[in-house]
């Protein structure tokens, strides 16, 4: 993408400078407006070409069958899928009776740009038609931060030649074609034309269409009022049928003069809310955004977003493309989370449609880290979301013979919807994953009250399942057997470290919280009995361990297992998963994904630094990184037992992948997770941040030579912190709050808001780099300034 001539770098927006129809399925993406409730995907605004239409709401899906070539018992029977709801950013021009439509006519001038600090999608283009006559369109597109359910956009059109006679039609469209894409027929079928319709209505500016799903019974209204300002003699006129509500707005307009639409879009949707109750949410919606008016969603949006920024900004001197995908990520992570209240944040965010729309658990392990650190009250809305499901897990649980709570592997609405139960659900692995997010998110922001009336039911609930899963063996070591880890190519191991690690501090944390609020335990059932019996196992949990290489095993005998042949694999038959049987990879030392390496990072307590510098070099070359979610993390750790180079061509890797498409899948959607880890990379790789106690922040940051600085900046309980790293020092200021106790490469000192302390960095001992499968190793990132 970016290294397309169409695209320059610039540190606080994304342009594309000229259009390539060929790339318009991914700058659909990485256009993408949303505020975690609505998703606007980047289409152009007439609606045509396009690469994948996309208008989103979260939560919103359409149930289909699950199709098995054999039946099991505890199989899900239903997939649930993301649909295209309700599009409202349609505005349809005709110029004297032509479309304008860029595949026709001469494109003079064209350039988007995502506006990273007002939060706007800006478009300009100047075009003259098959018949000779020219114009100039402006657009200006949002989704509302502040007003939750609200988008609009501001759509201008200026002849350029001369009168012109121009037709503007703005539309709420419902059931529109999608590209075909191979699968399951029974599928497709199921989401042809996923919505019914209930009502639609037209009369003056005002639009709306009232739909529902037909196996989900889902409700969603669409409604849209406008400003309109032309020449004298500018006409409306409205119309709707089933699936269609259009306002015309027809003008003879001179050149110097302008045609001016303001569109405002407000959805609804509900389970439960009847139809005239929809009906009035999104009128409401509508009259509320009407009366703030085009300029004042504008100034709420910038508000918003200076605040944010104020909280979150990451700087980075020596590489401007690095600095531009970091705020890139911030950007899109904010918009997949900030108002998803009590919904999931969906692997892809509402950008696209990949994976069906699902959350799995790279949503807890990943993004809401970052989101605590930045975006508090939008980590716990995610968190609420797990807690409102905890019925459905405990059905899960029971139903595959488990105490507590399962949680499903890949949801929407709460139920599992992985139909490969290798790597769906043996993958327990996001329990642990979930109660570490409640750990994370309660020590980051210190919200006690969060811990006992939500954080508590999970954290006993996936304690209670690890007690029931795992087992004590005859000489009293804990087993965890038959799952999987975060690497995909090894399944139904015994004792996956990973797995171990967090189940142990999963357990930990569960009778710990409930000795901080026993009154909640007490009614939750928990005995002092019980949290004996967590606490004896996460005491007893096995680690395997070879002595005779001197590393951790990524489980239970992995390392005796074959090592893949990687001298004869195609460079062209990655990921492997595309090209070789599981059968194979399962049986062979191949990772997809960082596993054993994900568990130094996130229990980096249990691992001497030795220890880490050792496993970090035995798994380096056996790890293909067939998965967006592995660079981040071997940059963290690369940083850590000194590889700095290594880290920050890591780094690229996550920071450019939907940027440069480097899985060649983004016209799906935007990797969230991947991008949260570019934060990450850089936060808790080169800044060195760690918290292994609830109360203190550990940093020992680096820099590779390449970078002449970096700087972040977090919210910790109540303060705002600033760090700053030059090559040879750590500034650390405290914005504001109370006194915060640090510690700097193991040194403690107190941080007040009086005065910044600055810390010398110490050298780091420089170890050989370790190698990586052939054709794997990322790119070498050089001094872009």
């Amino acid at each position: 993408m970016i290294t397309d001539p169409a695209f320059t770098v610039s540190p606080w927006a994304l342009f594309e400078c000229e259009l390539n129809l060929d790339l318009l399925p991914q700058s659909e993406s990485v256009f993408a407006l949303s505020n975690g409730h609505i998703g606007w995907r980047g289409n152009l605004d007439e609606g045509e070409p396009y690469g994948l239409p996309g208008s989103y709401l979260n939560g919103l899906y359409e149930l289909h069958p699950l199709p098995y070539a054999e039946a099991g018992y505890g199989y899900p029977e239903s997939g649930q899928t993301v649909i295209n709801v309700t599009n409202g950013k349609l505005i349809r021009l005709l110029v004297d009776d032509e479309p304008f439509d860029l595949r026709y006519g001469t494109i003079r001038f064209h350039e988007r740009e995502l506006d990273l600090r007002a939060g706007v999608l800006r478009r300009t283009c100047e075009w003259v038609s098959p018949a000779g006559r020219a114009v100039r369109v402006r657009s200006t597109r949002m989704v509302s931060f502040r007003q939750r359910a609200v988008a609009a956009i501001a759509y201008e059109v200026e002849p350029l030649d001369g009168q012109v006679r121009l037709v503007v039609q703005s539309e709420l469209a419902a059931n529109e074609e999608l590209p075909v894409t191979p699968g399951d027929p029974r599928v497709a079928a199921a989401l042809l034309s996923p919505l019914r319709a209930e009502e639609h209505f037209a009369d003056g500016t005002r639009l709306r269409l009232i739909h529902s799903t037909t196996r989900s019974r889902l409700r969603v209204a669409a409604a849209a009022d406008h400003r309109v300002s032309g020449p004298g003699g500018t006409q409306i006129s409205a119309e709707s049928n089933d699936d269609v509500s259009r306002l015309t707005v027809t003008s003879v307009v001179e050149s110097g003069q302008r045609l001016r639409l303001e569109k405002f879009v407000a959805y609804g949707w509900s389970a439960a809310r009847s139809l005239p109750a929809l009906r009035d949410q999104a009128d409401a919606a509508l009259v509320g955004a009407r009366d703030t008016g085009w300029t004042g969603l504008l100034d709420q949006q910038r508000a918003y977003l200076d605040d944010f920024w104020e909280r979150a900004d990451v700087e980075v001197d020596g590489d401007t493309e690095i600095q531009q995908a970091v705020r890139f990520a911030l950007f899109h992570v904010l918009q997949a989370g900030a108002r998803a209240e009590e919904r999931a944040i969906p692997a892809k965010g509402l950008t696209g449609s990949g994976y069906d729309g699902h959350t799995f658990w790279d949503a807890d392990t990943v993004v809401l880290p970052l989101l605590s650190f930045t975006a508090p009250r939008a980590a716990a809305e995610v968190l609420r979301w797990r807690y409102n499901t905890l019925p459905a897990a405990r059905d899960r649980a029971r139903q595959l013979g488990f105490d507590g709570a399962a949680f499903p592997w890949r949801t929407i609405n709460g139920d599992e919807a992985s139909g490969y139960w290798p790597a769906g659900t043996a993958a327990v692995h996001i329990n642990a994953d979930i109660a570490d997010a409640v750990v994370r998110y309660v020590a980051i922001t210190g919200d006690d009250a969060f811990e006992r009336d939500t954080g508590l039911d999970i954290l006993v609930e996936t304690a209670r399942l690890w007690r029931s899963l795992g087992h004590h063996d005859h000489a009293g070591a804990f087993h965890i057997d038959g799952v999987t880890g975060p690497d995909e190519y090894n399944a139904l191991s015994d004792d996956n470290a990973y797995t171990n690690l967090m189940a142990q501090a999963n357990l930990v944390a569960a009778a710990d919280a409930a000795e901080r609020h026993p009154r909640h335990a007490e009614a939750l059932g928990v005995t002092d009995e019980e949290t004996a019996a967590w606490r004896d196992a996460a005491a007893a949990t096995a680690l395997p361990y070879n002595d005779d290489l001197g590393v951790h095993e990524q489980s239970e005998g992995f390392t005796r297992h074959q090592r893949w042949d990687f001298s004869r694999t195609d460079p062209a038959h990655y990921p492997l998963l595309l090209h070789y049987p599981y059968f194979d990879l399962y049986r062979k030392q191949v990772i997809k994904q960082a596993d054993l390496v994900l568990a130094m990072y996130l229990r980096g307590d249990a691992f001497t630094a030795e220890q880490k510098a050792r496993d970090f070099a035995y798994y380096e070359p056996l790890t293909v990184r067939d998965s967006s979610l592995s660079a981040y993390c071997q940059s963290v750790i690369a940083a850590e037992v000194g590889h700095l180079q290594l880290a920050y061509d890591y780094l690229g890797e996550s920071a450019l992948i939907d940027l440069e498409d480097r899985q060649n899948n983004a016209r799906d959607g935007l990797h969230i997770a991947a991008l949260a880890g570019t934060w990450t990379a850089i936060v808790a790789g080169l800044g060195g941040m760690r918290m292994f106690e609830r109360e203190t922040l550990h940093f020992a940051p680096r820099l590779p030579e390449t970078l002449s600085r970096i700087a972040f900046r977090l919210t910790f309980r109540g303060r705002r912190l600033h760090v700053e790293v030059l090559r040879n020092s750590a500034t650390y200021t405290l914005a504001d709050g109370e006194p915060l106790e640090i510690l700097h490469y193991e040194k403690p000192f107190t941080l007040t808001t009086a005065k910044p302390v600055v810390r010398p960095l110490p050298r780091i001992e420089h170890r050989p780099q370790p190698t990586q499968p052939p054709g794997r190793a990322p790119l070498r990132r050089q001094h872009l300034s």
